[in-house]
């Protein structure tokens, strides 16, 4: 089976091709005889309600210095083409979300899109986590600082994020009572630190186990890859975000790892989110990556593995039943 694949990504020039899970799938792709094209998201477009893209044809390479050519693009109906792979990164903000309804068209006229367009709208990737309360430490998500700071009183010490931050961007540990809470907090929810702010954000309690690492456990439709890449924090550093100078180091799944993807797997399939990707630290999931996991490059690099290979089986099996 030969397919038309693109990507709509962050601009390719900029990419680390050593740590680029987007730059994995392409590969991949590629290396099945897949044709490859490419589009950003201003190159989005609808026509009289079809959906159309400014595409160019897309090669890829292992190579550091030059690791892809891109052709003339020009604009085509995205109904010529089998699977978007819609690799984003956040924020999720309007315009993204406009890019999810045009592709979403796309989606209705039998392109395949990866993941589906809803529910990157639908699971923003902390609220989605409290869809299973069976899995995650005590949490707060308010506009409230008053709220917040009970909150903080009531755990001792917490984790405090905004909700469309990514790459450990914007998150603050700070116990009760620390003479920075206020700043933190009108920070975060763009107010009065003693009153209502004008965003949400949320508060997590903290979880010691951060030391051991922030895992990231990558399931495809439904199914965990059997490794973790555990992100530690280094020095003073609390995060464990490898963006943050987190170090990443493989592991295998615990059973306790294998029960949280059990647990919210059959809501992921449900939901049409063939890859994302899993945070879990200590004994409880964190967040529900959907927009743009990364992390396959760092696992097939440690352990051997094709990950980007069995996104493509599940991708090309569902397409191969649908025409069928």
């Amino acid at each position: 089976m030969t397919l038309s694949v693109a990507v709509l990504m962050d601009p390719i020039g900029a990419i680390k091709i050593a740590k680029d899970s987007s730059f994995a799938m392409l590969l991949e792709a590629q290396r099945r005889g897949h044709s490859l094209h490419y589009f950003e998201q201003g190159d989005l477009a609808l026509r009289d309600g079809a959906p159309w893209a400014r595409i160019a044809t897309l090669e890829v390479r292992e190579d550091a210095q030059r690791w892809f050519t891109l052709n003339t693009p020009r604009w085509r109906d995205l109904r010529e083409l089998d699977v978007v792979l819609m690799r984003k990164d956040p924020p999720v903000d309007a315009q993204f979300i406009y890019d999810t309804m045009v592709l979403e068209v796309a989606q209705h006229e039998g392109v395949t899109v990866v993941n589906d367009p809803r529910s990157l709208r639908d699971c923003n990737e902390k609220l989605f986590a409290l869809a299973f309360p069976q899995c995650i430490a005590p949490t707060m998500v308010a506009r409230d600082a008053g709220e917040l700071r009970r909150f903080a009183a009531e755990h001792g010490e917490v984790v405090l994020k905004p909700l469309d931050g990514m790459g450990g961007r914007g998150i603050f540990r700070v116990k009760a009572g620390d003479s920075n809470l206020n700043s933190m907090l009108e920070t975060l929810l763009a107010g009065d630190s003693h009153g209502q702010g004008r965003q949400l954000a949320i508060a997590q309690k903290y979880i010691p186990e951060i030391t051991a690492g922030d895992k990231r456990i990558l399931v495809i439709d439904g199914e965990p890859v059997p490794y973790a890449l555990a992100r530690i924090p280094q020095g003073n550093e609390f995060r464990g975000n490898l963006a943050a100078g987190g170090r990443g180091e493989g592991v295998p799944l615990s059973d306790r790892d294998r029960w949280i993807v059990a647990q919210v797997a059959p809501e992921l399939r449900r939901r049409g989110l063939l890859f994302v990707g899993l945070d879990v630290i200590g004994d409880y999931l964190t967040e529900i990556n959907v927009t743009s996991p990364t992390c396959i490059r760092e696992l097939d690099a440690q352990f051997g593995l094709n990950i980007a290979g069995q996104l493509f089986d599940v991708i090309e099996h569902a397409i191969g039943k649908r025409n069928a």
